[in-house]
């Protein structure tokens, strides 16, 4: 009977020490269920209990590390040109003081003339709002306007030699041309590389520095006199300036750009205007680099309105190729 009794206690008492023991372990008790005869079991409160469940709440989840290779973009932005405008036409029909003088030259006699040139473009900008400027300056030597040969007899009726006389007109100029704009770009930002369909437009407005000077030499020689003269006109002016440009990408390298602008609007003179119109397209050579090619039109006039008038017309268009760097 006695060992009866033993051997039921130790069968009780076993299953209680494998509890505490993993209690020990885990930090936690858990209390048996007993059945109780005759009445149901009731449903513990406590979840069943769960080793893994119990290290994962123990150990705070650890923060997503950032991804690598993204960084913030800065809010600055700018580009400089490098650009050269090969004119294939320049018309020039030049007034001063009711005398008037016109050339027409390609780009053979335009090169052949040419003393000075130097173009420059750049632009800045913070998030959209920016600044761009546009610089120029070519300066031509005298171009024969007119030329005027011929022999005539001094007197007609005597067989005595003819005499010749020649008239000459020579027109040299410098042209100057300085924009200073505020600009405001809609769409994405200039770069050399973006993806396809990518657009840019960029209105601006500011003022357009005109520096024209026109030189007009005249010289006449016959058979009893010499003469010659000469002629200027041209002071620097200051034209206001409203102009669009904007660009659209064909593929992540290949893009087709366009600009326009006026100026002038009659301010300074009677007749006061400037424009110009270009289109081209744009390659990226590198991260940072590109190269333009486009068709650019020129426009300038002028014209004081005196009763002896003096004034301009100038045309000019052809081809212009330029280096862009951005940063």
């Amino acid at each position: 009977m006695l060992l009866r009794i033993l051997a039921t206690g130790m069968a009780c008492l076993f299953p209680l020490l494998g509890l505490r023991a993993l209690a020990a372990e885990t930090g936690t008790v858990q209390a048996p269920e007993l059945e109780v005869p005759g009445r149901a079991s009731l449903p513990s409160s406590s979840p069943p209990f769960s080793p893994l469940a119990q290290q994962s709440e123990a150990i705070p989840a650890e923060p997503l590390a950032p991804a690598a290779g993204k960084t913030k973009e800065s809010p600055w932005a700018g580009s400089l040109e490098l650009y050269g405008f090969a004119p294939l036409r320049v018309t020039n029909t030049t007034t001063i003081n009711g005398f008037s003088a016109t050339t027409d030259m390609g780009l053979g006699s335009l090169l052949e003339h040419l003393s000075d040139i130097f173009y420059l473009r750049g632009s800045v900008e913070y998030n959209r709002i920016g600044f761009l400027t546009d610089l120029s300056y070519v300066g031509l030597g005298a171009e024969h306007s007119r030329r005027f040969d011929s022999t005539r007899a001094l007197l007609p009726e005597l067989d005595l030699p003819r005499a010749r006389r020649s008239a000459n007109v020579g027109l040299s100029a410098i042209q100057g041309i300085d924009d200073f704009a505020l600009r405001y770009r809609f769409g994405e930002r200039e770069r050399p590389i973006s993806h396809s369909g990518a657009v840019t437009v960029i209105p601006y407005a500011g003022i357009r520095l005109l520096n024209l000077g026109l030189d007009i030499n005249t010289s006449f020689e016959g058979p009893l006199v010499q003469a010659s003269r000469n002629f200027s006109f041209g002071n620097p002016i200051v034209q206001p300036l409203l102009g669009l440009q904007g660009q659209v990408f064909l593929s992540p390298r290949l893009r087709l750009f366009a600009r326009g602008d006026l100026g002038g609007f009659g301010a300074n003179y009677n007749v006061d205007m400037s424009g110009n119109a270009q289109v081209g397209v744009g390659y990226a050579i590198g991260n940072s680099t590109q190269l333009d090619l486009s068709w650019r039109y020129l426009y300038l006039a002028g014209d004081n309105g005196a009763s002896r008038p003096s004034g301009y017309t100038i045309d000019q268009n052809g081809i212009e190729m330029g280096v862009k760097f951005f940063f």
